[in-house]
C-alpha cells in the first residue's frame, strides 16, 4: 500500500513499513476493501499526504476519521468533492473564516485549493467503512499518522498545527511547540461550536500572521 505514497513521505517514514503493526493494517484495508464498500477511494487513501509533500508544507489540521456518506470522503479531512453537499462542520468553518477574514462562503466544500497551498489536511484515521464511523480505529492508522505528525515537527520548522476538538488537541504531545504554533479550540461541529467553543477562534488570520511573521507566503483561504 505504501506504494501509493509519495516518495518523500516514503523516504521519511521507511522504517514503518514493515513493521508488525503495519503490515497487518495493509492486510485488513485489503479486506476491508474488497468486501465492503469503504471510503475514500482506495487511490484517494494518501491523497492529503500526496499532494502536500514534506517540502512544501506549512499548515496541519488534524481531524478524525473520514466522511463515512457515500460521495463525501476525498482523502482529506473536512473536505468533500464539489457538488456534494457541505456537512455542518465545514460550513461552521466557512462561518468563521467569513468572521475572520471576510472570504466569501464557497458554494462548494472542495478544500483541495488549500492543500495545494501546503495545508495538510490530515486525518488520523485514514479509511472507514460506509456508514460505519471509526469503523478503522484501533487498527494502525493512528500510529501511522501519529508518525507522520512526529515526522514534521522534527524535520520542520514554524508549521501552523490547528487542533480543532477534543480529540485534535490530543496529538499536542507530538508537537515541538518551541519550533511550531498550536492552536486549539473546540471542534467546528454544530453541537461544540453552538455552546461558544469555536466561532471567534480567529484561527485563520493568526495563522498568516505567524506564517508571515516568519516569512512565509501566507495562505489564501
Amino acid at each position: 500500500m505504501n506504494d501509493d505514497l509519495d516518495s518523500c513521505w516514503v523516504k521519511e517514514l521507511d522504517n514503518t513499513f514493515n513493521e508488525p503493526y503495519f503490515l497487518e493494517l495493509v492486510s485488513f484495508i485489503k479486506e476491508e476493501y474488497s468486501n465492503y464498500t469503504c471510503y475514500p477511494s482506495y487511490k484517494n487513501i494518501f491523497a492529503a499526504l500526496n499532494n502536500c509533500p514534506l517540502n512544501k508544507l506549512k499548515v496541519v489540521i488534524i481531524g478524525q476519521d473520514p466522511y463515512h456518506g457515500i460521495g463525501q470522503a476525498n482523502g482529506y479531512c473536512f473536505s468533500v468533492p464539489n457538488g456534494t453537499i457541505i456537512p455542518p462542520s465545514l460550513i461552521n468553518i466557512f462561518k468563521e473564516l467569513k468572521n475572520d477574514l471576510n472570504v466569501t462562503i464557497p458554494n462548494n466544500g472542495d478544500l483541495t485549493k488549500w492543500s495545494n497551498q501546503g495545508v495538510l489536511l490530515l486525518n488520523s484515521i485514514l479509511t472507514v467503512r460506509e456508514n460505519i464511523a471509526r469503523s478503522h480505529q484501533n487498527r494502525g492508522w493512528e500510529i501511522f499518522t501519529d508518525r507522520i505528525i512526529k515526522t514534521i515537527s522534527s524535520n520542520k520548522n514554524n508549521i501552523v498545527f490547528l487542533l480543532w476538538g477534543t480529540y485534535a488537541k490530543s496529538k499536542a504531545n507530538l508537537i515541538d511547540n518551541n519550533k511550531h504554533s498550536i492552536l486549539t479550540c473546540g471542534h467546528p461541529s454544530p453541537l461544540s461550536a453552538n455552546r461558544g467553543y469555536w466561532f471567534g477562534n480567529k484561527h485563520f488570520s493568526k495563522t498568516n500572521k505567524y506564517l508571515k511573521s516568519n516569512g512565509l507566503e501566507e495562505i489564501i483561504w
